[in-house]
C-alpha cells in the first residue's frame, strides 16, 4: 500500500452532469472542487489534501476522521454524484490481490460476509490486462487468501470494486450515492418565498441543487402569528444551510397590508391579494439583492391560491420570473424529499404562518384579472409595498 497515504484515509468523489459540460467543464470543475474544500473546512475535517486526478476527485483526509462523518459532508456538495472510501496501491497483480484480501478482511471483522464478487474497470487503457481478467485475477486470490468466502456473482453479500487508473489503482466496496446536480453558485441567484410549511424549504432545495444561489424572504403577521413560528422559520433555513452555507433571511410584517385588504376587498379575493402584495415586496428585495428570480413552494392545485388561474394572476402583479420547482410534483413526493433533506419535521410542528391570518371560508379559486386588479384600486398599492419593503429586516443564517 502507498506509504505516503498510510495515516489518510481515501475518498473516491464522483461528480454527474458536471462531466458532460463540455468547453465549461473546468469552471464547473472548479467550483466544484471549492465547495468540496469549504465544505471540508466547514466541518473541520483538517489537512485534508483533495483534488482532481485523471476524471475523479480524490480526497486523503486524516484517519482520526469518522468515514461516514466525511461520506455524509461530500454527499451533501451539490455536483457531487457519489462518495466510496477505498484503499490506493499499486498496479502489479500481486500487489493488488494482497491489499484486496486485508480489504476483504477488514469489511469482515464488521460483518458475516460469506459470498463476494470482484468488478474491474481498467481506466488506464494502456495496462496490459483487460478487466474481466482483472476480475479473474484478484477473485482468485481472495478465494485463496480467504478460505471461508465463495463467490457469487449474482447477488453477493459483498461487491468489491477495482479501479486501475494511471495513478495507481483504488479498491472499495460501495458507491454512497449522492445529491449529484450542480455546484452551487453557477446558476445565479434566487429569491425563495419561505413559508413555514413543508414545500417552500424543498422548492429551495431543488433549485439550489441546479446551481442557484439562495436568498430568502418570509412573512409573518405578528402578533397574529407568534414567535415561535418565525422561529421554526429560522430552523428550516438553517438546516437548509447546511446544504446550501450563509443565507440572507429577509423578514416583513405583512400585517398591516393584510388589515387594509380585509377592510377595502372582497372577503373571496383577500388570499389572491394578499399573494399578490407578498409576489410584488419579494420582487423590491430581488432586485436590491441582484437576485435574478422568484422561487415558490407552489404545486398545481394544491390549494385555492394554486389552481393555473391564480398562479397567472399572481405572476401578473411582477415583472421577474417565478420558478415553481414543485409544480408538477404529488405532495407525497414532496413530504419524502422534506424527509430526505432534514425538514420535514421542522416543517409540521404546529406554528402558524401568515397565510392563515384572516383565511376566507370560500376563497375564489378561478380569480379574474381585471376584477382583481379592480379591487386593488381601493388600496394604495405602491406606498403599501414600499412601506413592507423598508421595513424589512435582514438576518444571514448558517449553521455557525
Amino acid at each position: 500500500m502507498n506509504n505516503e497515504v498510510i495515516n489518510k484515509n481515501i475518498y473516491i468523489i464522483r461528480c454527474g452532469e458536471v462531466s458532460l459540460k463540455g468547453m465549461n467543464k473546468p469552471y464547473f470543475e472548479r467550483i466544484l472542487l471549492e465547495r468540496l474544500k469549504k465544505a471540508f473546512k466547514f466541518n473541520n475535517f483538517n489537512d485534508a489534501d483533495i483534488r482532481w486526478i485523471d476524471g475523479l476527485i480524490i480526497a486523503e483526509v486524516p484517519s482520526i476522521y469518522d468515514r461516514e462523518e466525511i461520506i455524509r459532508a461530500a454527499s451533501k456538495v451539490f455536483g457531487v454524484a457519489s462518495v466510496s472510501y477505498a484503499i490506493k496501491t499499486g498496479k502489479e497483480i500481486e500487489e493488488i490481490s494482497n491489499d484486496a484480501i486485508i480489504f476483504m478482511k477488514n469489511i469482515m471483522l464488521k460483518e458475516d460476509i460469506k459470498t463476494f464478487k470482484v468488478k474491474a474497470k481498467r481506466a488506464d487503457k494502456t495496462y496490459p490486462i483487460q478487466s474481466p481478467e482483472i476480475a479473474r485475477l484478484i477473485g482468485g486470490a481472495i478465494l485463496k487468501g480467504i478460505n471461508s468466502l465463495s463467490v457469487d456473482i449474482h447477488n453477493p453479500d459483498c461487491e468489491l470494486h477495482i479501479d486501475v487508473r494511471r495513478e495507481g489503482t483504488y479498491i472499495y466496496r460501495n458507491k454512497v450515492k449522492a445529491f449529484g446536480g450542480l455546484p452551487l453558485g453557477t446558476n445565479g441567484r434566487g429569491l425563495l418565498l419561505m413559508s413555514g410549511g413543508i414545500d417552500s424549504p424543498v422548492a429551495a432545495f431543488m433549485m439550489a441543487k441546479r446551481g442557484m444561489t439562495i436568498d430568502a424572504i418570509h412573512f409573518h403577521s405578528y402578533p397574529y402569528t407568534s414567535q415561535r413560528a418565525l422561529d421554526k422559520v429560522k430552523m428550516l433555513v438553517k438546516q437548509l444551510s447546511s446544504y446550501m452555507g450563509d443565507i440572507n433571511l429577509h423578514i416583513v410584517n405583512l400585517l398591516p397590508i393584510q388589515e387594509e385588504i380585509v377592510k377595502n376587498c372582497p372577503a373571496s379575493e383577500v388570499t389572491i391579494l394578499v399573494r399578490r402584495f407578498m409576489m410584488r415586496i419579494a420582487e423590491i428585495i430581488a432586485k436590491k439583492n441582484e437576485d435574478m428570480m422568484l422561487i415558490t413552494g407552489e404545486s398545481l392545485g394544491q390549494v385555492a391560491s394554486q389552481t393555473a388561474e391564480a398562479l397567472v394572476v399572481t405572476d401578473s402583479s411582477v415583472n421577474i420570473p417565478v420558478m415553481r420547482p414543485l409544480i408538477a410534483m404529488d405532495k407525497v413526493d414532496i413530504m419524502d424529499l422534506a424527509k430526505e433533506i432534514g425538514t420535514y419535521e421542522i416543517s409540521i410542528e404546529p406554528y402558524e404562518d401568515c397565510c392563515t391570518v384572516f383565511l376566507p371560508k370560500h376563497p375564489v379559486t378561478k380569480p379574474k384579472l381585471n376584477y382583481i386588479e379592480n379591487s386593488e384600486s381601493a388600496l394604495k398599492v405602491q406606498e403599501l409595498i414600499n412601506s413592507a419593503a423598508e421595513s424589512a429586516e435582514l438576518i444571514k443564517i448558517g449553521l455557525k
